[in-house]
């Protein structure tokens, strides 16, 4: 199979390319340098000097079988400005709407697009089980999954199964969320967030990455897919658990209102939270290698 992935060098991007090409598939990377390498397609989503997005050339889609979006500006890179909210939402749009369009023009088109979001979708839902048949919340998050997923959702209309990822929290010891929260217990000063109590559904990336490739390769897997592990935890029993991995105490709660005074409106996430259930992607089959929290951190930290 040949498959195009934007975002192909970041967080997730780097171990789905090496995981496609183990696995014996072609894969061609999108990157805004110019580049004269096989496996590397410049292409600048977000336009020229004039400000018109840049179509991926036909001859090269033609020959695409599956396209996987990752491409957008970080989430939590920073408190949530006027300018860096815009940053977010623009960065998604202006990609997925280019892919979308240069898709249309391809002869064949590919057969499919996988195309990221997040459980933000969902907003804050307390101690409720959330699944893909949740409604979308009216935050600013939510804001920015709903524009992104319409965006992708107009390939469908030219006859392309669309797979919808809304990714967890996810866990690796070399970037996402995982690498911020380890520091104040290595500091001996680790512990719970706010109350704790609000839930944290959390992911291996590696379980990410499987869940990516299996619905490229499940042509029966269509639409939204909640990309969390099946045991979602509070934020008290996720620090114990981390305490646990590090070898560090976790008693030490880090009050509500310095996680909203140092971050903000981004604040609020972490001290929300939403019980997410992978329901579709079980349903599809697939098999999560690390369904617990304790043996996802454990077997982080002992690669160290």
């Amino acid at each position: 199979m040949n498959i195009l992935i934007t975002g192909g060098t970041g967080f997730i991007g780097t171990p789905l390319t090496r995981e496609f090409r183990a696995a014996g598939h072609s894969v061609i990377i999108t990157t805004r340098r110019q580049t004269t390498t096989q496996d590397r397609l410049t292409w600048n989503p977000l336009g020229n000097e004039s400000h018109r997005p840049e179509l991926i050339p036909k001859d090269k889609l033609s020959k695409i079988d599956a396209v996987i979006n990752l491409a957008g500006e970080s989430i939590a890179a920073g408190r949530w400005t006027e300018e860096r909210k815009n940053l977010i939402l623009s960065s998604r749009i202006s990609t997925t709407r280019a892919l979308v369009n240069s898709i249309k023009d391809a002869d064949p088109r590919p057969k499919t697009l996988v195309s990221a979001s997040a459980i933000g979708f969902y907003g804050a839902h307390g101690d409720e089980y959330v699944t893909e048949d949740t409604p979308p919340a009216d935050d600013f998050l939510a804001d920015v999954c709903k524009k992104w997923e319409a965006e992708a959702l107009k390939a469908k209309e030219l006859g392309v199964r669309v797979v919808l990822i809304r990714i967890g929290g996810v866990l690796e010891a070399d970037g996402g969320a995982l690498p911020p929260m380890t520091i104040p217990f290595k500091l001996f000063l680790g512990g719970p967030i706010g109350s704790g109590r609000q839930w944290f559904s959390w992911i291996h990336r590696d379980d990410v990455v499987g869940i990516m490739k299996y619905a490229v390769e499940t042509g029966s897997v269509s639409g939204p897919v909640n990309a969390t592990a099946p045991r979602p935890v509070t934020n008290k029993e996720f620090s114990s658990a981390l305490g646990r991995a590090l070898h560090r105490p976790s008693w030490l709660p880090v009050p509500g209102f310095m996680i909203k005074l140092t971050l903000g409106e981004l604040g609020e996430i972490l001290l929300t939270g939403q019980r997410v259930i992978p329901e579709q992607a079980l349903k599809a089959g697939y098999q999560f290698k690390y369904p617990d929290v304790d043996e996802a951190l454990r077997t982080i930290f002992s690669k160290k």
